[in-house]
């Protein structure tokens, strides 16, 4: 098929005039969109795909959900805009639907406009509140593109930008499958893992140190699920030395986990929390910081030195309020969980032991990494760490001919649906997958056997 006059038109503007993000644009080949609804999306060909990556992993309730829109259009009507020092119905519903959905104290609301900006100002936020500096995080994690986000960032998107004068500090966290601790099972991989957090705190100075900022559950860097030993151990080292414990939840929060939040898996309560994307599904941008009380009262008198002219923006609050109580009301949290445990978890489960490029399936609701090998022996992996390869290539066009949109990054495809995503629709999804990691084999050492 080719593209359609209208897909046509907006490619060539695209091309001559829209500069991408983390892209060379010489390189790139777009796909078009053009109609999206529930769990699927249309290309600029005609071609519905089953969206196994809910955009940017951002959609939790599906495309064009009905209340959302109307919401929005509702909102557009009354009031489009308004400068954040004037209170407005939606901003303050908003604020509390969140509050009530956050653990423990975190009862005050701070809006920006995403992620990124969310991770920028709660870091702030814990710098101001404890008079230190320096941030700890992570490698193999994500924060954001921003100036300060993209330095806590652990992945190669961090290297360009790294000018090692933000009073960011890495660590390891942990991850079994390629530990860097030597460690045989979770036990030894929770407790090495901790163990090296705290030396880290110590050889750093831990009266330096602000904040230790983590994923609960890492995204884009591969949806590596730790303990709830691995998470009550960051905390009391957080409350041993006076440190803020940000949780980011920009990408894991608002059910992707088949709960709220991904902290409420670990029965932790952070002091900070950031979040986005999925607070309205990406309808209009929206991100925020939930404050505890402790912080919180550092600024009842002493103003804080930040905002933004959107803040709490009435479309974007409107579209969350929406989005919550469709949520709720549908129990799509509790829908997430369900289609994680009974569908999608053991589907992948069977899938690795059919293919061999399968070195290791792992995740929680509508949140799973494939990690992908050439060598199940070696854990050699299909696609260098910060690159591709031509067999994953091949494993994005096998899904893409099969009716599948999917999300990957370096050697893993990550199965990350709308929270909405139905039984039926997961089986699809699986089956397509299927047959796309044929495709992957074919560049493993048992093929070559």
């Amino acid at each position: 098929m080719t593209l359609s006059d209208e897909a046509a038109r907006a490619y060539e503007l695209d091309r001559r005039h829209v500069f991408h993000s983390w892209s060379a644009q010489a390189t790139l080949t777009p796909t078009v969109l053009t109609a999206a609804e529930g769990c699927y999306v249309w290309d600029g060909e005609g071609n519905r795909l089953l969206d196994f990556s809910s955009m940017m992993v951002n959609t939790n309730i599906g495309h064009q959900h009905p209340k959302v829109v109307a919401a929005i259009q509702e909102q557009a009507a009354t009031l489009c805009t308004v400068a954040p020092s004037f209170v407005n119905d939606a901003r303050s519903e908003a604020a509390r639907l969140i509050s009530e959905r956050t653990p423990g104290d975190l009862d005050m609301i701070f809006f920006t406009n995403g992620g990124a900006d969310a991770v920028e100002h709660a870091v702030r936020m814990a710098r101001l509140h404890t008079g230190r500096y320096k941030v700890l995080s992570r490698y193999r994690s994500y924060h954001g593109g921003t100036d300060t986000a993209v330095n806590l960032t652990g992945d190669p998107r961090r290297w360009p930008n790294d000018r090692g004068n933000t009073g960011t500090v890495h660590f390891f966290g942990p991850f079994l499958y390629r530990s860097e601790f030597h460690a045989t099972d979770e036990q030894q991989e929770t407790e090495r893992a901790l163990t090296h957090l705290e030396r880290t705190i110590e050889m750093e100075g831990p009266a330096t140190i602000a904040a230790i900022i983590l994923e609960p559950v890492p995204g884009t860097a591969g949806i590596m699920v730790p303990t709830p030993e691995y998470m009550r151990g960051v905390r009391a080292l957080c409350d041993k030395h006076g440190i803020v414990f940000i949780a980011d939840e920009v990408m894991a929060g608002f059910g992707r986990t088949g709960k709220w939040f991904a902290i409420d898996n670990f029965d932790v309560v952070p002091d900070l929390i950031t979040f986005a994307k999925g607070v309205n599904s990406g309808y209009v941008p929206l991100g925020g910081v939930a404050i505890n009380a402790a912080i919180a009262a550092t600024f009842a008198t002493r103003p804080y030195p930040g905002g933004l002219t959107y803040s709490g923006h009435p479309l974007a609050t409107a579209a969350a309020v929406a989005t919550i109580n469709v949520m709720t009301e549908e129990r799509i949290v509790e829908n997430a969980a369900d289609i994680g445990a009974k569908v999608i978890g053991p589907g992948l489960r069977e899938l690795a032991q059919r293919h061999p490029s399968v070195g290791e399936v792992r995740g929680l609701g509508v949140f799973w990494a494939v990690e992908l090998v050439r060598d199940r022996a070696t854990r050699e992996p299909l696609a260098p760490y910060g690159g591709t390869s031509p067999a994953m290539n091949e494993l994005v066009a096998a899904c893409r001919q099969g009716g599948l949109l999917p999300f990957v990054n370096f050697n893993r495809l990550h199965v990350v649906p709308p929270c909405v995503i139905t039984e039926a629709e997961a089986k699809e999804g699986l089956t397509i997958l299927d047959r796309a990691l044929s495709v992957a084999d074919a560049h493993t050492v048992d093929a070559g056997s």
